[in-house]
């Protein structure tokens, strides 16, 4: 993308213009990522929570390292947010090998996969982010590269084309996918180690909160870090994410201590609640209570009805609510359940109680 903000006249004249906007986003976006990169484990001692995918793990890399070869491919499956890429990294660092980092989005076309291939050097791991949204033309190359270390590139077109073989050194493969139910049996079967990521429970995210308060210099009491890790989704980057908010909070409202009332004012601002709940969350929720006498109804129509997207309802709000038993999912379309109407502070209809709410015209 470029930068240039020469011949923006907005940005000209010192007025925020689109590519300003971009800009500042951009470093906003950079600065996260440092700090992101910063609060990041550096071994698996240091990495907390999955305690048997550590396990594990550590046996397939401590077994590499003795027999002095490569790792095994390894595929981590799980939520956003949980370590994937954390892991990776982890390996990389294990076994003393550089680390190559790209996503299945970016690689659309064989040769694309090619390309990242034939660079690769000895023993170096590449984690492919999202390795179910992948092509097929370049994941049926990634089966032999991942069997054999060999790919074929093709030379020419029609019948003339020739297949010329490419060696390739060894290398270790760490896929991460949020939907390995997507993966193709092929796939997934050459990988040496799978490992499916759980949600955290309070106790594991605590430590996180402390771990990451310690590193970012921030001052927190027991019951602040206990505060936010009970809103922080069962999930270590929005612990991380949650923390960093009521660190600024703290500093500039209080003396810079996070204690459990500093830390519930703080994400009192920023709309998440006491069991996680964001805007968006809240947002389907009352819609769905409210518009929708708690339903059936579709996913389209109640996307439209919070003027959101409706695969950003879908796998952004959805799981979460589904998973705090505050929404289910019906042949019929959605589901308020008991618990919704409980946490909003609304008293259910009758129909709603005996599970005979209205049929949603849309469908589901």
């Amino acid at each position: 993308m470029n930068w240039d903000d020469t011949n923006d006249p907005a940005a000209s004249a010192g007025q925020a213009g689109p590519a300003a906007d971009r800009l500042v986003d951009s470093v906003a976006d950079r600065e996260d990522q440092a700090v992101e990169a910063a609060l990041r484990p550096k071994d698996l001692g240091e990495f907390i929570g999955q305690e048997k995918v550590r396990e594990q793990l550590d046996l397939v890399l401590r077994a590499a390292r003795a027999r002095g070869a490569t790792a095994d491919h390894v595929l981590l499956s799980g939520a956003p947010g949980l370590g994937k890429t954390t892991l990776s990294m982890i390996i990389a660092a294990e076994m003393g090998a550089p680390i190559r980092i790209t996503s299945g989005p970016a690689i659309q076309h064989a040769g694309d996969l090619a390309a990242i291939l034939s660079s690769l050097q000895e023993g170096e791991v590449l984690f492919l982010d999202e390795i179910h949204r992948m092509s097929r033309p370049a994941e049926e190359m990634l089966y032999m590269a991942m069997e054999d270390f060999r790919v074929d590139v093709i030379v020419g077109k029609g019948p003339g084309a020739t297949a010329i073989p490419l060696e390739l050194p060894p290398f270790t493969l760490v896929g991460a996918t949020t939907r390995a139910g997507l993966l193709p049996p092929p796939l997934r079967d050459r990988f040496g180690f799978t490992a499916h990521m759980e949600f955290y429970g309070p106790a594991e995210l605590e430590r996180v909160v402390h771990r990451s308060a310690h590193l970012l210099d921030v001052g927190i009491e027991p019951d602040g870090a206990a505060e936010i890790a009970g809103r922080s989704r069962g999930t270590p980057r929005i612990a991380n994410r949650l923390l960093r908010r009521v660190r600024d909070y703290a500093q500039v409202k209080a003396d810079g201590v996070v204690t459990r009332e500093i830390a519930a004012a703080a994400l009192a601002v920023y709309e998440v609640d006491a069991r996680g709940l964001d805007r968006l969350d809240r947002a389907v929720l009352e819609a769905l209570l409210k518009l929708f006498g708690g339903g059936p109804v579709g996913l389209s129509t109640l996307a439209v009805a919070v003027g959101e997207e409706r695969e950003t309802v879908e796998e952004v709000a959805e799981p979460f609510l589904v998973r705090e038993g505050l929404l289910a999912r019906t042949p019929r379309g959605r589901v308020a359940t008991p618990a919704a109407w409980t946490h909003l502070g609304l008293t259910p209809p009758r129909s709603a109680a005996t599970g005979n709410g209205q049929q949603d015209l849309f469908g589901a």
